[in-house]
C-alpha cells in the first residue's frame, strides 16, 4: 500500500474505507425505531459515544517487580500493564479515529440528501467559512506535529544505542561509559524549551508549514505533492517550507478556538450544530496533539477553549480536556517536553540509569547486574512501543491531514457552484 495511505488501527478501519454513501446508508438502517431523531441528533449521539469511549480509556497503572539474590536487596521497576494508557501512543491512534470517523459521517450529514444552496444561506454562510478557516490552521498543525514525532523517533534512536551498550555480556565499563554518553544526548534534548523545539539539532529537518501564498493555497500543494508520492516506507514530510520562528502552536490554538461558540437563534437548515461539533473536534484533537507531542512554542496552552456544560455529546469532550489540562500542569512543573507516556517513562528510565552508570564500580558486583538488567528490560520495552506505534500514528495524521484537504476542497466546491448559480446574468 501506497505510504500516502492509512491501513487502519482500529474496528473503526471499515467505517472509514466505505464511500459517502455507503456511511449514509448505514445510518437510514440503524435510524429504524429511531425515525424522530434527525441527522443531527443522529451525529450528536455517536460523537458523545465514540468520545465516551475514549475517556474510559485507564490512567497509566503499574506493578512493581521484584529481582532478588541471596545477598542483596530487592531491586525494583515499574512497567506497564496497558498497552493503551492514557495518552499514550495506542490512545493517541484512537484519538485520531475517533476524529476520523467523525469526519466521515459529519460529511455524510452535511452533502447528502439535502440542498447544496444551505451551505450559503443563514446561519451556514458565517459558520462554514470560520471552519474552513480552521482546517487550514490544522492543516499546519498536523505538519508541527509529523515533525514532533520525527524528533521522538531520534529520542528512540538514543535510546537504542543506549540499550545495544548495556545488553553487552560481559558488561564492562567501555559499554557505560557509551550508555551513558546516548542517554545524556536523549535527557538533554527532551529537556529543550518549547520554544527551542523547532531549531534543536535533534529534529534536523525543516518545518513544513511556510508562507508561500495563502492557507488555501499552500494547502491545496502541499495535497497534491502528497498524492504523487507513491513509495513504500515511512512517510516524508507533507511540505516542504520552513516555518518562521514566531511561529506559535499555542497562538495557532487560541486562533482556531476564537469565534467558537455555540450557534443560537433558528437555524433553519438545521445544520449549524454539526458543524459546530465538528469544529469543536477539530480544536480539541489538536489541542490534545499539541500537549502531547513537542512542537513549536505551546506556552500558554492551559488558556484551552470552554464547552457549554449543557450539551450532552459535550460531556466526554470535557472530562477529557480537564485530565489532559491536570497532566499538563505537572509537565509544566517538570519541565518536560511533552504528555506523551511514552515518552515520559523514557526520559524517567534514562535518569535512572544515568544514576546507576554514576554510582557503578567495576568489576560490577552480583546485585548491581541485576539491578541493571530491570531498567534495561523496561527501556526496551518502551523502545519496541515507540517501534511499533510512532509509524503507524504517523501515518494516521496523513490521512487526517489528506482527508481534511479533501473536505475543505468539497466544501470550497459547494460554495462556489452556489455562487455561479445565483449570481446575476449581466
Amino acid at each position: 500500500m501506497p505510504a500516502t495511505e492509512y491501513q487502519g488501527s482500529s474496528v473503526h478501519l471499515a467505517f472509514l474505507s466505505r464511500p459517502i454513501l455507503s456511511i449514509r446508508r448505514n445510518q437510514i438502517i440503524s435510524m429504524e425505531g429511531n425515525s424522530d431523531q434527525d441527522d443531527s441528533e443522529l451525529f450528536q449521539k455517536h460523537v458523545s459515544e465514540r468520545f465516551l469511549d475514549l475517556s474510559s480509556s485507564p490512567t497509566s497503572t503499574t506493578t512493581t517487580t521484584t529481582t532478588t539474590s541471596s545477598d542483596a536487596a530487592a531491586a525494583t521497576s515499574t512497567t506497564t500493564n496497558d498497552a493503551d494508557n492514557f495518552l499514550s501512543i495506542a490512545w493517541l491512534r484512537k484519538l485520531l479515529d475517533v476524529f476520523l470517523c467523525c469526519e466521515a459521517e459529519f460529511k455524510a450529514v452535511i452533502f447528502l440528501g439535502r440542498d447544496a444552496s444551505q451551505i450559503s444561506k443563514p446561519p451556514l454562510d458565517r459558520l462554514t467559512p470560520e471552519l474552513l478557516d480552521r482546517t487550514v490552521k490544522a492543516l499546519d498543525i498536523c505538519n508541527a506535529i509529523t515533525h514532533g514525532i520525527e524528533m521522538i523517533r531520534n529520542w528512540q534512536k538514543l535510546a537504542e544505542i543506549a540499550l545495544l551498550a548495556l545488553k553487552q555480556s560481559p558488561l564492562g565499563e567501555g559499554q557505560v561509559r557509551r550508555a551513558k554518553k546516548a542517554l545524556n544526548s536523549l535527557l538533554s534534548s527532551m529537556t529543550i524549551d518549547d520554544k527551542d523545539a523547532v531549531s534543536s539539532r535533534t529534529a534536523d529537518r525543516a518545518w513544513s508549514f511556510g508562507r508561500r501564498g495563502s492557507g488555501a493555497a499552500a494547502a491545496a500543494a502541499a495535497a497534491v505533492a502528497a498524492a504523487k508520492e507513491r513509495t513504500v516506507g515511512p512517510p516524508r514530510l507533507f511540505t516542504s517550507w520552513s516555518v518562521p520562528k514566531n511561529w506559535s502552536a499555542s497562538k495557532q490554538i487560541q486562533a482556531m478556538c476564537s469565534n467558537l461558540m455555540m450557534p443560537r437563534g433558528t437555524d433553519p437548515t438545521g445544520m449549524a450544530m454539526p458543524v459546530f461539533i465538528m469544529s469543536t473536534v477539530l480544536v480539541f484533537v489538536t489541542w490534545t496533539l499539541v500537549a502531547t507531542i513537542p512542537c513549536q512554542d505551546r506556552s500558554g496552552l492551559l488558556s484551552h477553549f470552554a464547552l457549554p456544560r449543557q450539551l450532552s455529546w459535550a460531556g466526554p469532550i470535557i472530562g477529557l480536556q480537564e485530565r489532559i489540562a491536570e497532566e499538563w500542569k505537572k509537565k509544566e512543573k517538570k519541565k518536560s517536553t511533552g504528555l506523551l507516556d511514552e515518552m515520559q517513562r523514557l526520559e524517567k528510565c534514562g535518569q535512572s540509569l544515568i544514576e546507576f552508570a554514576d554510582s557503578i564500580q567495576f568489576p560490577a558486583e552480583e546485585e548491581k547486574l541485576e539491578e541493571i538488567s530491570v531498567q534495561v528490560t523496561e527501556l526496551a520495552e518502551m523502545c519496541r512501543k515507540m517501534e511499533e506505534g510512532l509509524l503507524p500514528l504517523q501515518r494516521q495524521l496523513r490521512e487526517m491531514f489528506h482527508r481534511i484537504v479533501r473536505s475543505r476542497t468539497e466544501i470550497l466546491d459547494v460554495l462556489e457552484q452556489n455562487e455561479k448559480y445565483y449570481s446575476p446574468v449581466l
